[in-house]
């Protein structure tokens, strides 16, 4: 028999195990209610009814046991300011509706002391948010109300797959 014919019997089912797996990092964050060039919606901000705008969530990888997700403004006059920290959401989680928290998951302390959602407040200028979401492969034994460096620290060592989902918003 030809070595050649061995050769492509034996790597053929490694060929196509490998195409059945998705990409590495092919997890996605994404909302229609704004894009990196449509700036976020008034409904969404402090200036408006101050609460979190829908987001689709896909690609999450199969070893995943739960996600995080954090919105943060890098450009606020102190440093990165938190506006949303949830964490142990469902890795099945495909959507997280406008004004909710998904059901089981944990919500940490925002900059401003609650637990909650706080939308753009930006005090001038046009400020980015980072709608940051994380792949794990734990669950987080972290009590509510945490803050972003305890989260940040229970989170170490295990991402396993990040995406990032960019709004501005300016007051006008």
């Amino acid at each position: 028999m030809d070595s050649r014919l061995i050769i492509g019997v034996v790597l053929l089912p490694l060929v196509l195990m490998a195409e059945e797996e998705p990409p590495a990092n092919q997890m996605k964050i994404s909302t229609k209610a704004f894009s990196p060039t449509r700036p976020i919606p008034e409904r969404f901000t402090a200036d408006g009814m101050d609460v979190n705008p829908p987001l689709a969530i896909g690609g999450v990888p199969r070893q995943a046991k739960s996600l995080v997700l954090i919105v943060d403004d890098p450009d606020a006059p102190m440093g990165t300011w938190n506006h949303w920290l949830v964490w142990n959401i469902k890795p099945g989680t495909t959507s997280i509706e406008e004004d909710s928290v998904p059901r089981g998951a944990v919500v940490g302390a925002n900059d401003a002391g609650s637990a909650k959602y706080v939308g753009p407040s930006p005090p001038r200028g046009t400020h980015r948010y980072f709608f940051r979401l994380y792949a794990l492969d734990i669950l987080l034994d972290l009590p509510g109300g945490s803050d972003r460096r305890s989260l940040d620290d229970a989170m170490n060592g295990h991402v396993i797959a990040r995406a990032e989902l960019l709004g501005r918003y300016a007051r006008e």
